[in-house]
């Protein structure tokens, strides 16, 4: 079986970032990047899938050299090959940019399975794993919480949640999977593994080696824009102190968590 999983490097979520002085992109002084936590459970759902029907994992991404960072990262947990798509013309691309660009790069190979995670931590957009499937011309399912296959590991019944309860579809390879958290726990990299990624070398192809204009990436290429960009304004936090017996605090305390925090 033969297993892509798509992953994005993207901005720390512990960080509070900001935007530059030109409104144009968040400033990079001291930001640390991380693979997006959605992908890692994507790569644990290629690992599984792995282990069960046996075949290869390659782990793709585009962007600029310090992708090959969560390449290495995704080597050490077991993903046998690594491909990185790095051109500076996909500087700027939207969702469906990037998109054509990873299904391009996907199509040079023999593929199953797809994974992506459902959504990356820095956008939001959603859309990159339904937009391969298209580009794919291949059944894609998305946000699944559940993954079960048969005995040949061919056909898949899925679970994703929906507004009205869960979802259950069958579908066939080859497939485009976005995975939802609570799919499965992801694994952390044993120093073995961190060792044999360190020995691997990563593919790199550009936009030429895929066959893609370089207008139809980037700014220029992409339908989306950003027309400005601004900081999220900090939060002003008054301290409560709350009197009374301890069965009136914490009744107190359930009523403002509840009402004003509205976290339970």
């Amino acid at each position: 079986m033969n297993i892509f999983v798509c992953i994005k490097q993207v901005p720390d979520t512990n960080l509070t970032l900001k935007a530059n002085d030109e409104g144009t992109d968040i400033r990079q002084d001291s930001v640390e990047y991380v693979t997006s936590p959605y992908d890692e459970y994507a790569i644990e759902a290629a690992l599984q899938l792995k282990e069960k029907h046996g075949g290869e994992i390659t782990a793709l991404s585009a962007g600029p050299a310090r992708v090959e960072k969560t390449l290495k990262g995704a080597l050490a947990l077991g993903c046998e090959k690594a491909v990185q798509i790095e051109d500076e013309a996909l500087e700027g691309s939207d969702c469906i940019a990037t998109a054509k660009a990873l299904s391009q790069a996907i199509k040079k190979y023999d593929y199953d399975v797809i994974f992506c995670g459902k959504q990356a931590a820095d956008d939001d957009s959603a859309a990159v794993g339904q937009a391969i499937g298209e580009y794919l011309n291949v059944g894609h399912v998305t946000e699944i919480e559940k993954l079960e296959t048969s005995e040949d590991g061919k056909t898949f019944t899925l679970h994703r949640a929906t507004d009205d309860g869960i979802e259950v579809i069958e579908g066939t390879t080859p497939l485009v999977l976005t995975c939802q958290k609570g799919l499965n726990t992801p694994r952390y990299a044993s120093l073995k593994g961190r060792m044999k990624a360190k020995k691997k070398k990563i593919e790199k192809l550009t936009l030429s080696d895929l066959g893609i204009e370089a207008g139809r990436t980037g700014k220029n290429g992409s339908s989306t824009k950003i027309t400005n960009l601004v900081s999220a304004p900090e939060k002003q936090v008054t301290p409560k102190t709350i009197d009374g017996e301890p069965a009136q605090q914490a009744k107190e305390l359930a009523r403002l968590l509840n009402e004003e925090a509205k976290i339970i």
